[in-house]
C-alpha cells in the first residue's frame, strides 16, 4: 500500500517499480472526470456519484474517501481474488483510505511518499499545469496534515528527493519485512 500527498510522485514510482517486479495495481474507482491521457479502467474507474454511491451500498469496496469533493475507492473484488491467487498487490490510496484498509489487512506494508518540503511540493502541482491555486492551496493544507498523521498509520516513510532513489527504498522495503521506522532519499 503506497500513499501521499498529491503531486509527490507516487504513480512515477509505481510505473518504474513494475518494471522491477510483478505485482497486480488495483485500479481505483472514483467520481472525477478523467485528467487529459487518462484512461477508465487503466488510470482510474471513472464513474458517476449515483455508481459510486451504488458500491458503498453494495460493500463492493475494500475502502472509499472524499477528497476535493470526489469520490474515491479500492474496488474488493479484484484485490480479493488476486490475494486468494498469490498474487501481490499493490494499491495507491490516501491517509483515510490506507486506516481502512489497515483494519482489513493489518499485515500488509503500508509505505508513505513524502515530498522533500511543501516549497517543492507545491512546485510539482504547479508544474502539472491542471490544478488551480485553490487547489493547490487546498492539497498543500491535506498534505500538511498527512505528514503529521503519518507515523501513526505508515510503516516506513520514504522522502521522495530523487525519484530513482526513491524507487529504490520502496522496491528494498517490498523486499524486507516492511518494517522500519523511516526511510530517506537523502
Amino acid at each position: 500500500m503506497i500513499s501521499g500527498p498529491s503531486g509527490v510522485g507516487k504513480s512515477s514510482i509505481i510505473d518504474l517499480l513494475g518494471r522491477r517486479r510483478t505485482f497486480r495495481f488495483s485500479v481505483s474507482a472514483t467520481t472525477r472526470p478523467p485528467r487529459p491521457g487518462e484512461r477508465h479502467g487503466v488510470d482510474y474507474l471513472f464513474v458517476d456519484r449515483a455508481e459510486f454511491e451504488a458500491l458503498v451500498a453494495a460493500d463492493e469496496l475494500l475502502e472509499w474517501a472524499e477528497f476535493g469533493g470526489n469520490l474515491y475507492g479500492t474496488p474488493r473484488r479484484p484485490v480479493q481474488t488476486w490475494l486468494e491467487e498469490g498474487e501481490d498487490v499493490l494499491l495507491d490510496i490516501e491517509i483515510d483510505g490506507a486506516r481502512q484498509i489497515r483494519v482489513t489487512f493489518p499485515t500488509a506494508l503500508f509505505v508513505f511518499i513524502a515530498p522533500p518540503g511543501l516549497e517543492e511540493l507545491r512546485r510539482r502541482l504547479e508544474g502539472r499545469g491542471d490544478t488551480s491555486e485553490s487547489e493547490i492551496r487546498i492539497r498543500l493544507e491535506r498534505a500538511r496534515r498527512d505528514l503529521a498523521a503519518a507515523p501513526e498509520v505508515f510503516d516506513a516513510l520514504v522522502v521522495n528527493r530523487e525519484l530513482e532513489r526513491a524507487v529504490d527504498l520502496v522496491d528494498a522495503l517490498i523486499g524486507s519485512d516492511g518494517r522500519v521506522d523511516h526511510a530517506d532519499t537523502r
